[in-house]
């Protein structure tokens, strides 16, 4: 049975159709219907490729990678760390604004919203890409990861010279999955109130970032918003 294609760049269905085509993706979809049923599920479906929408493979030119979605409502839309306009900024997002603000002097943001940073080449990729509502990785475990760690994999080995930006335990675990001769990996504690102060603040990510591409001829990153 043809497998239908589901709603993400061709750039990425390229890259990624073994995934889709893989029996532990059709179990995945299962799962997804079977939460759908019985519970909220955030985001909303035509949002759960969002990142992959709006950064295609070949633009791709920097990740910054999440773990999973929020899971409050018209929260999620996803985009790792992002919310749409109009929506408080979680306290998260809130700390990298201010070290952004404090590393490369760009005003605070207005909006949470990080579709510009996804159009100028960051991939803003969470390891699970839905969560039931209110209930934080409770859609882990079940393929997402697989099928996201695949990304990584894919970009660390057909691109060159991308900024990988791991920030926490969990995104720093994913550093194996990269190659360290080919791409820069950043990596610091969480941007959570809980341990920004112990080394997100202060890492320079965004600087670190812009200099890197630009040694190795790349556009920088605009991340004024």
């Amino acid at each position: 049975m043809e497998v239908k294609k589901p709603n993400i760049d061709e750039s990425w269905y390229q890259v990624l159709r073994p995934q889709f085509e893989a029996p532990y993706f059709a179990d995945l979809k299962s799962f997804l219907v079977s939460e759908k049923r019985q519970y909220a599920v955030y985001p909303p479906g035509p949002l759960i490729f969002n990142a992959f929408n709006l950064t295609p493979f070949d633009k791709v030119k920097v990740v910054i990678l999440g773990q999973d979605p929020y899971h409050g409502p018209g929260q999620a839309h996803g985009l790792s760390f992002s919310v749409p306009d109009g929506v408080p900024f979680p306290p998260s997002l809130q700390n990298i604004f201010k070290e952004l603000h404090d590393d490369l002097g760009v005003p605070m943001a207005r909006s949470g919203n990080l579709e510009k940073w996804a159009r100028e080449g960051v991939l803003l990729l969470n390891a699970s890409l839905t969560v039931r509502a209110g209930q934080a990785a409770s859609h882990s475990r079940h393929g997402w990861e697989q099928f996201t760690d695949a990304a990584i994999r894919a970009l660390s080995e057909q691109r060159e010279h991308l900024v990988f930006i791991l920030w926490g335990n969990y995104a720093i675990a994913k550093q194996a999955l990269i190659d360290p001769f080919k791409h820069l990996i950043l990596k610091s504690v969480h941007p959570s109130p809980l341990s920004a102060s112990r080394g997100f603040f202060g890492c320079h990510h965004f600087s670190q970032t812009n200099n890197y591409l630009i040694q190795n001829g790349i556009e920088p990153i605009d991340w004024s918003l």
